[in-house]
């Protein structure tokens, strides 16, 4: 057992019970620390020994956690996210959703690594984290409000504006399934229903502010990581100059954009939403998170024909594309007011994007007429149409409080076939990336214990040149001796790629890491070592990795989920009407292969079950439902 503290950690869990208004804190000891390592790691630990199986997300027996890792709050770039988890009420499966901004390092400078939160409090509340220090304090007057308000109204009430503050607004406290928990007015922890469970609690906001950051190991070690980070800065130059999304007109000649619910493949509207038009029109500059020189935060504003908020930031491109190619719109105003209004009502707009998408396909095919939409003309590309859907989802009024379910549930109500094309795994809407033009990806969103989702995937067009025979080279698993693989390829040397990708991803999801920052794994361990003091490597990254996986799959399975859950919709077996990929589909025999090859390499059975061996292996098998 290690008994020093390692450097990067408080050692100190805050727990707050809403229910009875109890708050205590826990040590956590340095063997704790390496095994689970932080972030996603202890949300999978805490989540999977202490909310029992069958329990309802949206009771007051559901956890919410707020975890840092090692590296959350240090001065380098990239370092400034934490993760958040629950039980997801829009998956009933495990959640995690990472954040960046300035509220990870805040918290991590009150003197705790993590905050679990029990309970449900009888009338709402928010909490106020500051210096070892948690209250509990009134937020009555602040119920109803958007995000903007809530910490406008804090700041002013503790005097303070600094204060950084984790909120939900009216999407958050209608439950909507999909309710995002937001960082100040523009950074989201975006997936999995996490504003849900926090509205679900009384819980408005948790606000922090604090001055102690634990030591690290080696100073000379991140100042080394840092000079390099800057020496290199051409590797990111293109995020800080737009953000994500500049190459949204090549995505459209690949078959990489969403185009009206991932039904089509010609959108000619695309130059006028990508982010290269958004910096010539509406930009007002761009943002960053704590201690990072990337800077690839949009900053928009506008007057008409919608007034945009510059304090909401700017849409992203998962955002463009879901409120918008998803969608049919190429307005850019309208996408920045859409993506404006999520942030203001606490809500994923992936999700928001594509739970309309699938309306507006419903719509058109009859399946849901004018009076379902209460007189709304809910086809593609009618702009005013998505805005109003929005607010109808935040408040759960009309059909919004249908749409507000996500689109698996709306498949469910509507029937007539129509889960065919809810564009969803596990009920999670799919990222706006196209997996039938990266098989890997497609793999990624099936078997991603949180539903689908993309980074914790491999996109196999970000790792190759799109030549005729173009190979796929992931530069992070030749150290560890797995070869490239062919494009096109789908079997056990990709599937192995994928595996070393995904387990670096969830590393980088524990220690708290952003994924846009340039470092390698090798890298990683570097970072990890430098800050912590401990001998690490790759491979003892790359075995964590399994280990939170692992648990993450326990979580899951004990909940119900099986091989049957893993799988893509059948719109992917069929190709897009035209474009790119109107002679290209998925194969479905391919695809369940290339499951069980994961599965298999994993250590878990053709259920999707882990083998017992395997968690004795990991040292997870005490944690084995019995």
């Amino acid at each position: 057992m290690e008994k020093l503290q390692p450097g990067g950690y408080n050692g100190r869990i805050l727990r707050v019970n809403l229910t009875g208004g109890k708050v205590t804190t826990e040590k956590i000891n340095g063997s704790f620390c390496r095994k689970y390592i932080g972030g996603a790691g202890f949300i999978a630990y805490y989540l999977l020994s202490e909310v029992k199986p069958g329990t309802d997300a949206l009771s007051p027996a559901n956890k919410l956690i707020f975890a840092s890792g090692p590296l959350t709050g240090i001065s380098l770039g990239g370092c400034a996210r934490h993760t958040v988890g629950a039980k997801s009420p829009l998956t009933g499966g495990i959640a995690k959703s990472e954040v960046g901004e300035y509220w990870g390092a805040q918290f991590k400078r009150t003197g705790f690594d993590a905050l679990i939160i029990e309970g449900r409090s009888d009338r709402p509340v928010y909490l106020w984290i500051h210096n070892g220090k948690a209250e509990i304090k009134d937020a009555a007057r602040l119920w109803g409000t958007n995000t903007k308000e809530t910490q406008d109204s804090i700041r002013a009430e503790l005097a303070d504006a600094r204060i950084r503050v984790a909120m939900i607004g009216p999407g958050g406290e209608n439950m909507v399934k999909y309710a995002c928990l937001m960082h100040g007015p523009f950074d989201a922890a975006g997936r999995g229903g996490m504003g849900a469970v926090m509205g679900s609690k009384n819980l408005k906001a948790v606000a922090v502010r604090g001055n102690n950051m634990p030591p690290v190991a080696n100073k000379d070690g991140v100042k080394n990581m840092a000079d390099w980070l800057k020496a290199n800065s051409e590797l990111y130059q293109t995020f800080s100059d737009f953000g994500t999304g500049s190459p949204m007109a090549r995505f459209e000649q690949l078959g990489n954009l969403p185009i009206r619910n991932f039904r089509d493949g010609i959108f000619p509207g695309v130059e006028k939403i990508s982010a290269v038009a958004l910096k010539e029109t509406i930009s007002v500059g761009m943002d960053g998170c704590f201690a990072c020189p990337v800077r690839c935060k949009k900053m928009v504003a506008c007057e008409q024909p919608y007034h945009v908020d510059r304090a909401y930031g700017g849409p992203e491109y998962e955002t463009i594309g879901a409120l918008g190619s998803a969608c049919g719109i190429d307005d850019l105003p309208a996408i920045a007011k859409g993506s404006e209004l999520c942030n203001a009502y606490s809500l994923d707009t992936i999700s928001t994007g594509l739970s309309i998408a699938f309306a507006m396909e419903c719509f058109e095919r009859g399946f849901l007429t004018s009076d379902d939409t209460g007189g709304i003309d809910l086809k593609f590309g009618n702009a005013e149409g998505m805005l109003k859907m929005i607010d109808l989802i935040a408040r759960r009024e009309g059909i919004g409080d249908l749409l507000a379910e996500g689109s698996a549930r709306i498949a469910a109500k509507i029937g007539h076939g129509t889960d065919a094309f809810a564009v969803q795994v596990k009920k999670q809407e799919f990222p706006m990336h196209e997996p039938r033009l990266s098989k890997s990806l497609g793999l990624g969103y099936m078997v991603n214990p949180h539903g689908a989702d993309h980074m914790d995937s491999l996109i196999d067009i970000f790792h190759c040149e799109m030549t005729e025979k173009p190979d796929v080279v992931v530069a992070d698993a030749l150290p560890l001796g797995f070869e490239p693989a062919p494009y096109l390829d789908i079997g056990p040397r990709k599937v192995a790629l994928f595996k070393v990708q995904q387990t670096k991803r969830f590393i980088a999801d524990s220690l708290v890491l952003c994924h846009f920052l340039p470092y390698s794994y090798t890298q990683y361990a570097e970072i990890t070592a430098a800050v912590t003091g401990w001998d690490t490597s790759v491979m003892e990254q790359y075995r964590t990795a399994e280990r939170i996986l692992t648990m993450c799959r326990l979580f899951n399975v004990r909940e119900g989920f099986s091989a049957e859950d893993d799988k893509l919709p059948q719109r992917f077996f069929q190709p897009t009407r035209d474009g790119a990929l109107s002679k290209t589909a998925l194969d479905p025999e391919e695809m369940e292969k290339a499951k069980h090859y994961y599965y298999h390499l994993m250590g878990w059975d053709d259920r999707g079950n882990p083998l017992a061996q395997k968690l004795e292996e990991l040292g997870i098998d005490h944690l084995a439902v019995k």
